[in-house]
């Protein structure tokens, strides 16, 4: 895993091995990012990374000097991991929250610019999840949310869909701002 920009482009970085994680590919990451890059402005951007895992995509955007990311994860050892990282980083802009994503979501407050969600593939509820951000207003009005799932899986009946990018086995759904009614 490596951080493809920002101040710590190129770092190479080594998770434990028996985190229980699918990392988002570089390809994959390097394209998401190509499109970030074109909407935002990542210096007053916040971010929050759902189901974060090893923190492959907190890192990048802490890299890019993001003004905060807030990183969500079940699993213990991802959640220390990522602690660990951003201190020896010096990341301070990062802070991280041992949780279930689908109950923390339906407790939060608080706007986002970006949300990024790369839920386990086999999890049953994804589709929840742009349903959640719009019932709790997590999104900024010019805000996005972006949820990586399996290429096979169909998000566009979800609100505020507008458009799917397939790489290879996994695909990026991207989800804007939607005001309750």
């Amino acid at each position: 895993m490596r951080i493809i920009g920002g101040r710590l482009k190129g770092i190479r970085l080594q998770p434990p091995a028996n985190l229980p994680v699918r990392p988002t590919t570089d390809m994959a990451k390097e394209a998401l990012f190509n499109i970030l890059n074109n909407k935002f402005d990542f210096e007053s951007c916040s971010v929050l990374d759902l189901f974060c895992g090893t923190g492959n995509l907190t890192f990048e955007f802490a890299s890019r000097n993001v003004e905060k990311v807030l990183a969500v994860d079940l699993d213990y050892g991802c959640v220390n991991w990522v602690k660990h990282t951003a201190q020896k980083f010096e990341f301070e802009q990062v802070e991280v929250r041992k949780g279930d994503v689908f109950k923390m979501l339906a407790q939060m407050t608080g706007t986002y610019d970006l949300i990024f969600a790369d839920p386990p593939y086999n999890m049953p509820n994804i589709p929840q999840l742009p349903i959640l951000v719009k019932e709790r207003q997590l999104l900024k009005p010019d805000g996005l949310l972006v949820v990586e799932h399996q290429s096979h899986m169909k998000l566009n009946n979800q609100p505020g869909y507008t458009e799917t990018r397939k790489y290879g086995n996994s695909s990026f759904s991207f989800f804007e701002y939607v005001e309750v009614a």
